[in-house]
């Protein structure tokens, strides 16, 4: 069945209706509060929605049982421990990672952090990162400074925010380094576009180790670590499934477990430590990185949120997404204002076969100025229309996105004493940031008329 909606000229394609039944369905059993608070949510690549059956099972296991500090063999300890080991066999599992580590960390921006903290960036070691990166992999760059390394960065194509592939090649080529480390998101956390893995195993012929930033890839698209075996993973897990926050982790590949060097040790993590000869010795799996006593209330939570996720299948989550994503861009890309000038820039390829379901945009008025990004959030903000607005922690892809120099931000703050953003914008007579839309498990196309129309009613809109 092929059926009309916000009065457009394009039907709504039976890739998005395929599934519609069955996602209504999800969202009145499991997200039905969306509806009974009025509430428009599409944000999903800022954090998941959880379902309610998910905060059910875990609440039922936190009243049901008692769980104590998994570090000791009391009864209440021991089972602590057996469900902590359950959840994390279930992220082996759901990423096929038998050939990994899977570390526990508050988040994937704390899995980050032990790669900059671990990876031998000493002796000329050398950090090759897109530009198209969460800050959260920028920040390694500076470990690998502060140890005498250097770092390089990829640019990224304006007109369909992809990596050159050329100026790659001759990076990855170049360097002759002995320890060398290439990061890349698996999913642009801005523009929705999915990097080609299989960069994965060109850089590793030729020496280096590679590490996924994979937080927004996951939620939507299977990762399997059989097929694709990069050497770090970091990970979200309110991405994927959205109970409970801070809780991530980080998958290494036992080949590549020695490779990070510890430079500490805390409680939990040595399986012997001396404070009369100063000696340590540290355990021999992911215990060496979970340091203290880690969050063993939550982490069953993990399992439930990974079952249900599997109930419903990612290859189903991925075909809905993608489909609602490609159907409201061609939506946005119609619209225009009584001139004839488009009301919307919109950001990334046209192409949408392998992108996700995030769309980055900027509202013009009719005489193509952009409208602050600021202003059209509060306006969504009236209509109970969650989107995003800023940055989003990827400088990157906004400078791309904006043709702002490396010469004119070394300028600025050789010329300047930076006090804020909006100094920043002034100066550089640039605008900084866009909105982020991002369709996820619990979105209809209900919400997507809402923001649709919410778009229209700024048709003909003049600059205040």
């Amino acid at each position: 069945m092929i059926r009309t909606i916000f009065k457009s000229k394009e039907p709504i394609s039976a890739a998005v209706l395929a599934h519609d039944e069955y996602f209504n369905l999800l969202r009145s059993k499991e997200y039905s509060r969306l509806d009974e608070q009025g509430q428009t949510y599409l944000d999903y690549t800022g954090g998941n929605l959880y379902a309610q059956s998910q905060l059910d099972q875990h609440f039922s296991t936190l009243r049901d049982n008692v769980l104590g500090n998994p570090h000791s063999t009391n009864p209440t300890s021991q089972l602590a421990t057996k469900m902590v080991e359950e959840a994390r066999q279930k992220v082996i599992e759901f990423f096929n990672a038998e050939d990994y580590y899977c570390i526990f960390t508050q988040n994937a921006s704390g899995a980050l952090k032990i790669i900059g903290e671990c990876y031998p960036f000493e002796k000329n070691g050398k950090f090759l990162l897109f530009t198209d990166n969460h800050n959260s992999v920028n920040g390694i760059r500076e470990y690998c400074n502060n140890a005498g390394g250097s770092h390089t960065y990829v640019p990224m194509i304006f007109e369909d925010l992809k990596v050159s592939t050329e100026d790659l090649q001759k990076e990855l080529s170049t360097s002759d380094a002995e320890n060398k480390l290439f990061a890349f998101p698996a999913q642009s956390n801005v523009s929705g576009v999915k990097h080609d893995l299989n960069w994965i195993k060109i850089a590793q012929e030729k020496g280096w180790d590679v590490l996924l930033d994979a937080a927004a890839f996951v939620p939507t698209s299977k990762l399997d670590l059989k097929v694709y075996k990069p050497d770090f993973v970091s990970i979200s897990f309110y991405k994927i499934f959205g109970y409970p926050t801070g809780l991530g982790c980080l998958l290494v590949k036992k080949g590549s477990f020695n490779k990070l060097r510890k430079r500490w040790f805390a409680g939990g993590t040595v399986s012997f430590a001396s404070s009369v000869s100063a000696t340590h010795v540290l355990i021999d799996n992911h215990e060496r990185f979970e340091n203290g006593t880690i969050n063993y209330l939550d982490i069953p939570a993990l399992k439930i949120g990974l079952d249900y996720i599997e109930s419903i299948g990612i290859e189903r989550i991925n075909e809905r997404v993608n489909s609602l994503a490609n159907h409201i861009f061609f939506q946005l890309k119609e619209l225009k204002h009584s001139n004839g000038n488009a009301q919307l820039d919109l950001f990334g390829p046209s192409d949408r076969s392998n992108t996700g379901g995030t769309i980055i945009m900027n509202f013009k008025d009719p005489d193509g100025n952009k409208i602050p990004f600021e202003e059209i959030e509060q306006l969504a903000n009236r209509q109970n229309i969650s989107i995003r607005s800023g940055c989003f922690c990827n400088p990157g892809l906004d400078e791309t996105n904006y043709c702002i120099s490396n010469e004119e931000i070394q300028g600025y703050f050789s010329s300047s004493e930076y006090t804020n953003v909006n100094e920043l914008v002034k100066r550089l007579f640039r605008l900084r940031g866009a909105t982020r839309l991002s369709v996820g498990i619990a979105t209809t196309l209900k919400d997507l008329e809402k923001f649709i129309n919410f778009a229209k009613s700024l048709k003909d809109k003049k600059l205040n």
